[in-house]
């Protein structure tokens, strides 16, 4: 079984940062791809950044340039900073990864439980 933990949400003033770190575990054998997620009330769930196993990086216009998506293979780990933040990067945020498992064909897909940041003054 697989399992993606995120950590390092929290609440933080406009303007702050946060660090968010997703550590996937279990029986791994690659991760094809890693990715952030959120979704606010009310709202559908969004990408926020993406990264491939090649360090290939993928960003909508509504966090370009302020957030930075970065992996680290070696701990099956993947990090999301987040800087000059807004009220609007309110939500739960997400980790997501594309990967193969050593017992069975295919590629599969998993979630986090997910992790509030709240932007606040």
């Amino acid at each position: 079984q697989v399992q993606l933990v995120e950590s390092g949400g929290g609440l933080v003033q406009p303007g702050g940062s946060l660090r968010l770190s997703c550590a996937a575990s279990g029986s791994i054998r690659t991760i094809n791809v890693m990715a952030w997620y959120r979704q606010a009330p009310g709202k559908e769930r969004e990408l926020v950044a993406r990264i491939t196993s090649g360090g290939n990086t993928n960003y909508p216009d509504s966090v370009k340039g302020r957030f930075t998506i970065s992996r680290d293979n070696a701990k099956n780990t993947v990090y999301l900073q987040m800087n000059n933040l807004k009220p609007e990067d309110t939500a739960v945020y997400y980790c997501y990864a594309e990967l193969t498992v050593t017992y069975i064909i295919g590629t599969y897909q998993y979630w986090g439980q997910g992790t509030q940041v709240t932007v606040s003054s």
